[in-house]
């Protein structure tokens, strides 16, 4: 399976990962850690059921993967994410030594990849992530509009169904 083909595989995971998020309630951001060809890691934004602003999607997965493969450093692997991670997300994957990192839709709001800051590129850090975006990105933009649009609907009194 080539490189794109499995790009495509891992993020209609995380996509899938983001429909659950979604579903709790939570932002739906989705994401998924592989090493040679294995999920080690995986989660989804948390932050709402766990009541812990750092239970962002990314850290749930680096977290899980660190488990799996009882290791902090998760080198040969690639994180796929629906959303351009944040600054704190940049940090966790830059203190894991990922690799590689594959992500589906920018943040202009908050973006640590590239919308509003450069972390992953940054020359004066130890470890620098090679970095593909924009894979699926129409489809990992729409969920998170279709939530934000029901929850605007919601603070106003609008019925979801209608």
């Amino acid at each position: 399976m080539n490189q794109v083909s499995q790009d495509l595989r891992w993020m209609e995971r995380s996509l899938e990962l983001a429909q659950k998020a979604y579903q709790e309630g939570e932002v739906p951001v989705g994401a998924v850690i592989v090493r040679k060809g294995v999920v080690i890691g995986e989660g989804f934004n948390r932050r709402e059921i766990d009541q812990d602003p750092t239970s962002h999607a990314e850290v749930v997965a680096i977290r899980a993967a660190a488990q799996t493969i009882r290791g902090w450093r998760l080198d040969e692997s690639t994180l796929y994410v629906t959303l351009e991670p944040c600054i704190q997300c940049c940090g966790a994957i830059l203190l894991a030594r990922i690799p590689r990192l594959v992500y589906g839709c920018d943040d202009p709001k908050a973006g640590g990849v590239r919308s509003l800051y450069t972390l992953l590129k940054d020359r004066r850090l130890n470890h620098r992530v090679e970095v593909t975006p924009g894979v699926m990105a129409e489809e990992c933009g729409e969920i998170l509009t279709r939530f934000f649009e029901g929850l605007r609907r919601v603070k106003k009194g609008v019925n979801l169904s209608s």
